[in-house]
């Protein structure tokens, strides 16, 4: 399944052009897209994720709580579905969290080498130590074994900020990784539990580390396992703590490595003479090298300026292949409006600074076969609106409101996912050319939760399925882009094609479906099957899509 997901045969044949090439669709898009039967989902329940999928159909996930997703209450119900090849749902079961009359608290589903595992935690507030526990399920059945293990325990002297667990599984998901945080004493170092198990969690290694820093100052960003069970921590250490508590470009990006089941420890500072970093993301390549991708910019700016690679040997901590590029003029204005482009030409010319790309979230590094990689970035922020008045308002989820002197103060949220960026990188790290899809998708108060995209590596194409505005199909005024708010919604398709071309197709319409595709939660399960997912209100649906 997931090897479909990263494939690096088919991103190998990426070939040189330095620009992109725009195109809206004039022709139906070759592929087909079938739904299945619409179903009612159980009260207050959700579907989380898309878990894997076998020659009989795939495996879904669903969660009930109190109040539903955007309650953010810990789910008290957890469901595995089995779907066939037809999109319909042929069996459901429920797994019950109690263990010998006390309630555990779901922490991740996973399914490795055709097993599901279920991990669940127990807080055990006499002693002050969270519990993690893992027990199989058949895929057969769906029925939860009663052996449960314990693999891992962390201290939480407070539920609610304590005894966390995280997890990462390696690339060919033979290895995962259990990674908490243990307690910190005031300006002392931060401290880790890393926990490396194989893919029958059978444990491999584990150690407890102090970082080299003070935990406020440092932040860890994201955390990875390697086919051999090492393990890399990226960071940021601030200069101060007042840069860890108000961000501020006083920063630098730090790799932790631990090696030979932990034996081996090594730091890398990571920097670009004369740039400054701005987002850094990082895999495991063949031979054990880092594959390092990102955006840089000025000294003391967040903007996006241009992006760079380069490779980091763990032994030597040699950096080889360096490259960076800045985004062209022409790149970074191409879809605003016309009056928009002028003045930042204008800007330009007469000295000023130049036009910048804002707020973009490093999303996936796509290794590929030859040593070259791909980066997929896409813009992504939230704005905060502040409304005072002396009425009743409203109350949304992930908003609130809050009185003061008999005044309503309703803070509402804005979630923004607008363009996508792909970079192709060669395997020196020459930039071939970078390809901007537009994209524009704001809602309120809802976490984004019809937003951003999903992705599927097909041959030679990278796909994404998004949903779009249906008038921005067909010609629009003065460049001008219709946002996505929910209503008038059209399942979207991009091909990002070798040349770093896109052809955008509308695959049908969501109200004619009677729901609104969650990107999100959509999955690539075959070479060139993707499993669509949508919804509203208590009604859902999943669709085939054939690429």
């Amino acid at each position: 399944m997931n090897k479909y997901i990263f494939s690096l045969l088919s991103l190998a044949v990426f070939l040189t052009l330095n620009n992109s090439l725009v195109a809206q669709a004039d022709v139906d898009f070759s592929g087909s897209l079938k739904w299945g039967e619409e179903l009612k989902e159980p009260n207050n329940s959700y579907l989380s994720e898309v878990l894997g999928s076998d020659s009989d159909g795939f495996y879904a996930l669903r969660l009930k709580t109190k109040g539903g997703l955007l309650s953010g209450a810990k789910p008290q119900k957890i469901f595995i579905e089995k779907y066939n090849e037809n999109m319909d749902l042929k069996k459901a079961k429920e797994i019950d969290l109690r263990y010998k009359r006390k309630k555990r608290d779901f922490e991740k589903m996973m399914y490795l080498n055709g097993k599901f595992y279920l991990m669940t935690s127990f807080n055990n507030l006499a002693h002050k130590t969270n519990y993690l526990f893992v027990q199989s399920i058949s895929k057969k059945s769906l029925n939860l074994n009663k052996k449960m293990t314990k693999i891992a325990e962390t201290p939480a002297r407070d539920e609610y900020r304590e005894g966390k667990f995280n997890f990462h599984v390696s690339k060919d998901s033979s290895k995962v990784l259990i990674y908490s945080q243990l307690p910190n004493q005031k300006k002392s170092s931060e401290r880790f539990s890393l926990q490396v198990f194989d893919n029958n969690f059978e444990q491999i290694w584990e150690k407890n580390i102090s970082l080299p820093f003070p935990d406020n100052r440092f932040a860890v960003t994201d955390y990875r396992v390697d086919n051999k069970g090492n393990v890399y921590l990226l960071g940021v250490l601030y200069e101060n703590s007042s840069g860890f508590l108000r961000r501020n470009t006083s920063y630098q990006y730090i790799i932790l490595a631990y090696n030979d089941n932990g034996e081996m420890e090594e730091q890398y500072d990571v920097n670009l003479r004369g740039k400054f970093i701005t987002d850094l993301t990082f895999r495991v390549g063949k031979g054990g090298k880092l594959i390092c991708s990102g955006f840089y910019s000025d000294k003391g700016t967040y903007s996006t300026k241009g992006t760079y690679f380069f490779h980091l040997d763990p032994k030597t901590k040699e950096i080889s292949n360096k490259n960076y590029k800045e985004f062209e003029f022409d790149f970074v204005t191409e879809y605003m409006s016309d009056r928009k482009k002028r003045k930042a030409r204008k800007a330009k010319d007469g000295g000023r600074r130049s036009a910048e790309l804002y707020q973009y979230s490093l999303n996936d590094l796509i290794l590929r076969s030859d040593g070259g990689a791909v980066l997929v970035a896409e813009q992504y922020y939230v704005e905060r609106d502040d409304n005072f008045n002396n009425n009743n308002g409203f109350y949304s989820p992930y908003g609130y409101r809050r009185y003061n002197n008999n005044f309503n103060n309703r803070v509402d949220y804005y979630y923004n996912y607008n363009d996508i960026i792909v970079v192709n990188i060669k395997p020196n790290g020459e930039i071939q050319w970078a390809t901007r899809i537009p994209k524009r998708q704001e809602t309120s108060n809802d976490g984004g939760y019809y937003s951003s995209y999903a992705m599927a590596i097909v041959r030679d194409k990278i796909c994404f399925v998004y949903n779009e505005n249906g008038k921005n199909f067909g010609a629009k005024k003065n460049n001008r882009r219709y946002k996505f708010n929910g209503s008038n919604s059209i399942l979207a398709l991009t091909e990002v094609g070798t040349d770093g071309s896109i052809n955008t197709y509308p695959l049908g319409s969501n109200k004619d479906q009677g729901i609104i595709t969650r990107p999100k939660i959509c999955k690539q399960i075959g070479k060139r099957e993707m499993v669509i997912f949508g919804e509203k209100g208590k009604r859902f649906k999943f669709g085939g899509l054939e690429l």
